[in-house]
């Protein structure tokens, strides 16, 4: 089980738009450059975070900003605008465990509370994380390079 890329490559979209905001007109062609994936892919959530108030798209060739502080954009708001999972439902639960076995009929008892406190708990750490921590260390990095 994994959370869907469309987070990572939804956080590798604002680092991109934000940093190189001044210089280039960031496009959904040179978001998907970046990110190497298809334009396609990237202008599906560029709408996803224009419909969750992160970003600004222009239509045509107009390009991306960012709509929100990222200093008040946190992981768990792009988590949440990308839909990274189904239903909002980290662990996917198998349905139909035997009644018939001891294990099966009880499992749900045993797990579900469990499995909502660990997404709580993620979560929370995704909160306490903002866009701008991220952004602000990726240029540490890229100032290393130069």
């Amino acid at each position: 089980m994994q959370i869907s890329s469309r987070f990572t490559i939804a956080i590798h979209i604002l680092a991109c738009i934000d940093t190189f905001k001044d210089d280039y007109k960031v496009t959904s062609d040179f978001l998907a450059g970046s990110v190497n994936v298809n334009p396609v892919v990237i202008r599906r959530l560029l709408q996803q975070l224009k419909a969750a108030g992160i970003v600004r798209v222009t239509r045509g060739s107009g390009g991306a900003e960012i709509a929100k502080p990222l200093s008040e954009t946190t992981m768990l708001d792009v988590y949440k605008a990308v839909d990274s999972i189904e239903n909002g439902e980290l662990f996917h639960f198998h349905e139909n465990p035997n009644q018939e076995c001891p294990v099966g009929r009880n499992i749900h008892n045993v797990l579900d509370d469990k499995l909502n406190q660990v997404q709580a708990a993620m979560e929370n750490e995704m909160r306490s994380i903002t866009i701008q921590d991220i952004v602000t260390e990726t240029k540490s990095y890229i100032q290393k390079e130069l």
